[in-house]
């Protein structure tokens, strides 16, 4: 395995660093007596934004300082000072003998120390842990931000991996509303894990993107031009691997005590979906606890909760582990760990094996609807602006694909579709057949009601089935993401 993956190439997050350049251009053209820029970066633990605004950091070649709280409470002012002092700040110096006590002083000397002309860049990782152990810090930040250091050419670089936290930071009533702008750094995309780990195909990039969730962490592990087999043998067998330690590591920062969510997410990514099986399978968890549990994990984005897609409205939720590489952790990984460190990957890897097929079934479905909404068109017609399945509670009928004007209850449904992702059968007429007889079940199908198929294998140009339906493929899908 490699472990060294600060030696990779940084791959993809153009978005990113343009939307940092962007603002750091503003810092250098604006002459008005509020210099500074402030940023709210958000996005999933381990997802790369510490690296990304470090590289970003040391691209511009501007004095910077990273400071990354760590749930310490009192002692992460004294860190912070430490850090500074440390850093290439012009007048670092100012804090090698000081001892602030609190972040109200601490960015008074800041707000000294800053140059007047040339742009600095400041870092907070980790900011929702401070947001955790001080309910004034938000208030502190404002009032400094406002008085002081807004003056400056500096940009103020917030980072959190709790979602809900760091959107709300810029909401009407919060102390830091308005005070700057979000950017959301989201998994790498399917066509940058194909550069990562050297997919043979366009389908085979897909494999790996579900498999490693977009993780560069896990990509830069995948020795480039390895199958997705190769590659999960070699893992397997290192206890060590980022495969293997990164969802641990997510968890435990997640649920520091939450043992009622940890549990419920287990059950979840084992494939319990309904409210009801959840609540079975955790030995009859009373309806109010897990209502409690489900709502942290909703709220986290670690679940979501989807609704199916019609022109009526319905109670028939189902729950899904957002990240496809957590949701495979807890179904093959997770509770097998005894297996791997006692040296028997070959366990979990036969098991994974066993059941590959049907677990990437549905687990492609949330990214096949992703790259469908990203299409700007999907056969001759215009891409609806909501995608999603239907199904009953009886699972009479399951339809994959939905396309339609809006969610959860739509006005006019655009088309339904099935996704077969097999190695070696594409979509054939007995699929068409079944999808057919089951639209007339779905509220809002009617007679101009298109079918849509998306297949992993080659459906051949002269098929009669593209006279039926518009048939989509991995290399149409990947084209989405450039």
């Amino acid at each position: 395995m490699n472990d060294d993956v600060s030696k990779q190439p940084f791959v993809g997050r153009m978005e990113q660093f343009n939307a940092l350049d962007r603002e750091l251009d503003r810092i250098r053209n604006n002459n008005s007596h509020q210099r500074g820029k402030a940023i709210f970066m958000s996005g999933r633990r381990r997802i790369g934004k510490s690296r990304l605004v470090d590289e970003f950091c040391r691209r511009s070649g501007l004095p910077y300082v990273f400071f990354t709280a760590s749930r310490q409470g009192d002692n992460e002012v004294e860190l912070f000072t430490q850090d500074v002092a440390e850093s290439t700040l012009a007048g670092r110096e100012v804090f090698e003998g000081s001892r602030p006590q609190t972040w109200e002083a601490a960015l008074r000397l800041l707000a000294t120390v800053l140059d007047d002309d040339t742009p600095t860049i400041v870092v907070i990782d980790e900011f929702p842990y401070l947001v955790e152990t001080d309910q004034t810090i938000e208030a502190t930040f404002q009032k400094n931000w406002d008085r002081r250091l807004s003056a400056k050419p500096i940009l103020l670089i917030l980072i959190g991996s709790d979602l809900a936290m760091m959107e709300a930071l810029n909401t009407h009533g919060r102390a830091l509303f308005q005070r700057g702008i979000d950017i959301i750094v989201p998994p790498l995309s399917p066509t940058e894990t194909a550069k990562f780990v050297g997919s043979a195909s366009p389908a085979d990039s897909f494999d790996a993107h579900i498999l490693t969730g977009g993780l560069p962490l896990i990509c830069d592990e995948w020795p480039r031009g390895n199958s997705l087999w190769q590659y999960l043998e070699d893992a397997l067998r290192h206890p060590t691997s980022a495969l293997i330690v990164s969802a641990e590591r997510v968890l435990r920062a997640e649920f520091p005590s939450d043992t009622h969510a940890y549990n419920v997410l287990g059950e979840i990514g084992h494939g319990e979906v309904t409210f009801s099986k959840i609540a079975r399978a955790g030995g009859g968890s009373n309806a109010a606890s897990l209502n409690r549990s489900l709502d942290i994990l909703t709220r986290k984005r670690i679940v979501s909760r989807e609704v199916p897609l019609s022109t009526q409205p319905s109670k028939e939720a189902r729950y899904r582990v957002t990240d496809s590489y957590l949701r495979f952790w807890l179904r093959f990984i997770g509770p097998h760990m005894p297996e791997i460190e006692r040296g028997r990957a070959e366990l979990v890897l036969a098991r994974i094996k066993r059941d590959w097929t049907t677990w990437r079934g549905k687990a492609v479905e949330p990214l096949m609807r992703e790259a469908l909404l990203r299409m700007p068109s999907i056969g001759d017609a215009a891409t609806p602006a909501a995608i999603g399945g239907f199904w009953t509670r009886s699972n009479n009928p399951e339809v994959d694909l939905v396309g339609a004007d809006r969610s959860p209850i739509a006005d006019h449904i655009a088309f339904v579709g099935s996704i077969k992702w097999l190695e070696n059968n594409p979509i054939e007429q007995a699929d068409i057949n079944q999808l057919i007889a089951n639209a007339p079940k779905i509220p809002g199908v009617d007679h101009s009601t298109r079918l849509v198929a998306v297949s992993r294998t080659s459906v051949p140009a002269r098929s009669v089935l593209r006279k039926t339906l518009t048939v989509i493929e991995p290399k149409d899908l990947l084209k989405a993401w450039k």
